[in-house]
């Protein structure tokens, strides 16, 4: 007995051997395998790009992710908004002014060189630009949303205590220069202003009926001095039951978007074009051309179609899933899809296919049409 206990010791040792040996190997090639997958798809994501470059070796300032969310491209920087303070912020992270707020739910909403910083749901708001704070204001009614024009007009749609709601239309000193309350037409959705301002669009939907009914009602910004007269210039409806959620002019041509569709107002009527989009996503203007971005169904690809100023599709390809922002500066647009950025003049030609290795929360052009995104890990500009 003790010969044989001595005969299997050896083999018992060379047994647990070969059993770490086994699960050394095993677990290099699951690790090798797993590697392998996420490489395999880092490569996916960047196939087809013209170049890869790493956000964080970018000009700019990293920071938290947290304080990521509350960032804003504007002006030659971003803007800062938090509950208490919105900051105008150089690309560098230093302070240039800053703003004290009392916001519940602060919103931000940026165009060219204006911003507006309101309390969704509250009563007050704060207009900017680069040198400072244009005006603050309260209001009587809840804000839902604000829009602003090229010249520094500022439409702020609220509710309407008895009416369905109301658009407030400020100018640049914080001025009032018209009260609209929708009584008969609807809810208000949204606003969209001329290049000029001399134009103003309110799209509204009336659901007081077995049915909704859209309206759309411009009205005309006429410049007196320093004064501006605002009147009843028209209002559109159509037989289907819609709601146009956007709004664009392409000069002083007025288009209207549905989730689905294209209105445009011709000879005095707001018609249907014959474009049909399954789901509409985004709308952009780009010079005198329109950028589409919309998908098949919830589950595909997002797609950008570029429509010119003959109502003709002159692009129209797949972009990706995920669209993280969409900005423009003259006849270039820029978009972030996934992990890509993609630089397209309006005649539908890509100048640009950049792969990032970063989620991108928002983009928008800064000084000498200069890219800034801010991505998870702070502000970065992009050339």
């Amino acid at each position: 007995m003790e010969k044989n206990t001595e005969i299997k010791k050896p083999r018992q040792r060379l047994n647990a051997k070969l059993t770490v040996v086994v699960m050394i190997f095993a677990i290099v090639l699951i690790a090798s395998i797993v590697l392998l997958f996420f490489v395999s798809k880092s490569i996916e994501s960047h196939q087809g790009a013209d170049m890869q470059i790493k956000l964080s070796g970018q000009g700019g300032f990293n920071c938290e992710y947290s304080e990521a969310q509350k960032l804003y491209p504007f002006a030659d920087g971003v803007l800062k908004v938090t509950n208490d303070r919105a900051a105008y912020l150089t690309l560098s992270g230093n302070e240039v002014y800053s703003q004290v707020i009392s916001y519940s739910n602060p919103h931000c909403t940026t165009h060219n060189q204006f911003a507006c910083v309101y309390d969704a749901d509250g009563y007050a708001l704060a207009a900017l630009n680069r040198d400072g704070v244009m005006f603050a204001s309260p209001v009587t009614n809840k804000i839902k949303s604000v829009y602003i024009s090229d010249s520094g007009y500022f439409a702020v749609i609220t509710d309407g205590g008895d009416a369905y709601g109301e658009v407030i239309l400020y100018n640049s000193n914080g001025a009032v220069l018209s009260t609209w309350s929708s009584y008969n037409s609807g809810f208000p959705i949204c606003v969209a202003f001329s290049d000029d301002s001399s134009l103003m669009a309110v799209s509204t939907v009336n659901t007081a009926g077995a049915s909704a009914v859209p309206y759309i009602r411009v009205f005309s910004l006429k410049r007196d001095k320093d004064s501006v007269d605002v009147s009843d210039l028209a209002i559109y409806t159509v037989s289907d039951s819609v709601i146009f959620a956007n709004l664009t002019f392409i000069g002083n041509t007025l288009y209207g978007f549905t989730s689905d569709g294209i209105y445009k107002v011709r000879d005095g009527d707001l018609v249907e074009l014959r474009i049909n989009f399954s789901s509409i996503n985004f709308v952009r203007k780009v010079g005198d051309h329109m950028f589409v971005v919309y998908s098949d169904s919830v589950d595909q690809l997002n797609k950008l179609a570029v429509i010119n100023s003959s109502d003709s599709i002159i692009y129209n390809s797949e972009i990706g899933s995920d669209v993280n922002g969409i900005t423009s500066v003259g006849n270039l647009c820029a978009l972030s899809v996934d992990k890509r950025i993609f630089f397209i003049r309006n005649n539908g030609t890509i100048t640009g296919d950049i792969a990032v290795d970063e989620d991108v929360l928002r983009i928008g052009f800064i000084e000498n049409d200069k890219l800034c995104a801010v991505s998870t890990s702070g502000v970065h500009t992009v050339n």
